[in-house]
């Protein structure tokens, strides 16, 4: 019996089936740039990036989302607390997040200030 696989994937080539999610810091900035899925399977790494990168103490902190290609709500709740744990004065940028994302900050979170999208 053949293996399933992705209808738009060319025989020959290995079906990704697991949820991926690589965090990695900004060069050019205090923050860090994810890539693939923030899930269930995921949080865990989520959450740790998130925790260490409230734990700079600069006024400006970056996520870079653009690579970012699914996010659930419970790795949105982790970002909204992690914001939530900000001292006064700090914020979070989310650099091109998914609109799913967007989507659910504007309707759990619409007065979560810590937080702001950009483009």
């Amino acid at each position: 019996m053949e293996s399933p696989r992705h209808r738009d994937q060319p025989c020959g080539q290995a079906q990704h089936t697991a949820a991926d999610l690589e965090v990695s810091p900004l060069s050019d900035r205090p923050g860090v740039r994810a890539a693939g899925e923030v899930t269930l399977t995921t949080l865990t790494e989520w959450e740790r990036a998130l925790d260490q990168l409230v734990r700079r103490r600069e006024d400006a902190l970056y996520v870079e989302l653009s690579a970012v290609t699914f996010i659930d709500v419970a790795g949105a709740s982790a970002l909204a607390l992690a914001a939530q744990r900000l001292p006064a004065g700090q914020h979070i940028h989310l650099d091109r997040p998914p609109f799913g994302l967007r989507r659910m900050f504007e309707m759990f979170w619409p007065d979560l200030l810590t937080i702001e999208m950009v483009a």
